[in-house]
């Protein structure tokens, strides 16, 4: 009954109607392929069929019946992607005690929003890392069936933890409303349970595993960087959500929880606070890569200035964490680990996520790695680099488009003027 509920909610959802795909010839004053380390000048993209079909140098004329898309002004990439979303909710003075009030059809109806802003902020393509288990399935089946507008949704569906971990949902309520969870709400305990959890997300429609090692800035819970898996649960997950194909995305703030992670075979750390140099080996030895979540760390560090803001178990966790994410993010830049673009937005406001692209940027990153981490990288991540992440022939049509040239004012990014998702075009110059 839940799916339903949720699913019929957001049929009534959509904002905003796309222009369908067709033969399209873009004229592009600048292209960034996602690939290659120099824009290109002068270029036409032709799309057929909802994909690239080539990518020429110059503005060659159209055919007739072809649609002219003309972006000569602009600088042309592949459509954005966005590793760590939360597309359920948005953070508010008001979030801790909203669930008591909203139902799942109002929590349905709001994400339908957030996805929009979402996508036309140019992503395209986003992992959704964690809800209440059902809402971000619902919402992926309603865009994929073009019944409202988003992005492409791999979602996490429930979050795992341990009892009082950082995605424990209990955490925080008075004692007769506390009740201990189990495998079906996400909340593990041994090696078996941990296996049971990742076959309760396969059940639910899940894309991916997502689990918090240790503790959190947000939750209800005084520590925000413990470890709170032991090896042998971390180990269970991976090689459960092997044996479905699913990549392991881990929440994790202190050095312990994160290295067992590592170690345990996870594909990609988020947040990574405190990693040391030996993480950051690690990290590289084995290709994991880091989800820096810089808007996240900044976000909250400021509001923890307001007594009002957060609950006070929050407020030094948000004080004392938030402002190191930067500085980590810029040792292991340099360090050479992976980097993969993530935002954690829906702690800070959908539609904003590229204000990460400036913090990489003042980070140490040059900007041609940053668009590339939110492009080619994050596909890998994703594990569908032969589809999406760069502008060839062959490739799903996801593009988009900023005025002026990013390489020389990141912040640009922030002014996305054209969205083509599949071919079709959702937002386009005036």
């Amino acid at each position: 009954m839940r799916y339903g509920t949720v699913v019929l909610c957001l049929l009534v959802c959509s904002l905003t109607e796309s222009l369908p795909a067709q033969s399209t010839l873009i004229h592009a004053g600048r292209c960034i392929d996602g690939k290659s380390e120099q824009a290109r000048e002068q270029v036409s993209l032709i799309i057929e069929g909802g994909k690239i079909e080539s990518v020429v140098d110059g503005w060659i004329a159209g055919t007739d019946g072809q649609r002219v898309v003309d972006l000569k002004a602009y600088t042309v990439m592949p459509g954005l992607m966005d590793m760590h979303t939360h597309l359920s909710g948005q953070m508010s003075k008001k979030s801790y005690t909203e669930k008591f009030f909203m139902t799942e059809a109002e929590i349905a109806l709001r994400s339908g929003m957030y996805a929009e802003r979402t996508l036309l902020a140019g992503f395209t393509t986003v992992r959704d890392l964690g809800d209440n288990g059902v809402n971000t399935v619902a919402l992926r089946k309603a865009i994929n069936e073009g019944w409202i507008v988003g992005p492409r949704i791999y979602t996490a569906t429930k979050s795992l933890a341990t009892t009082g971990g950082h995605a424990d949902p209990t955490n925080g309520l008075r004692g007769d409303f506390r009740r201990s969870g189990g495998p079906s709400e996400g909340v593990i305990n041994s090696p078996e349970e941990a296996r049971r959890a990742v076959r309760e997300r396969y059940k639910d429609g899940a894309d991916l595993i997502k689990l918090t090692a240790t503790g959190g800035v947000l939750s209800l819970a005084s520590s925000g960087d413990n470890p709170q898996f032991t090896m042998d649960e971390l180990e269970a997950v991976v090689e459960a959500a092997k044996d479905y194909n699913f990549t392991v995305a881990v929440h994790a703030h202190g050095v312990e929880g994160m290295k067992r992670a590592v170690l345990a075979g996870v594909n990609s750390i988020e947040h990574g606070t405190y990693m040391t140099d030996e993480v950051m080996q690690l990290m590289k030895d084995r290709g994991t890569y880091m989800v820096p979540t810089l808007m996240a760390g900044a976000f909250v560090a400021e509001k923890a200035k307001d007594p009002d803001y957060f609950p006070a178990v929050v407020r030094p966790k948000a004080a004392a964490i938030g402002p190191v994410i930067q500085s980590t993010f810029s040792r292991a830049y340099a360090a050479g680990v992976n980097i993969a673009f993530g935002t954690d937005s829906g702690v800070s406001p959908h539609g904003d996520n590229a204000i990460e692209f400036t913090l990489m940027v003042a980070g140490g990153m040059p900007p041609m790695k940053a668009i590339q981490s939110a492009t080619l990288e994050s596909a890998k991540l994703l594990r569908i680099e032969d589809k999406l992440g760069t502008l060839e022939p062959g490739k799903i049509a996801d593009i988009v488009a900023v005025p002026g040239n990013p390489l020389e004012n990141i912040s640009v990014m922030g002014d996305v003027a054209f969205v083509m998702k599949d071919g079709r075009i959702f937002k386009q110059p005036k």
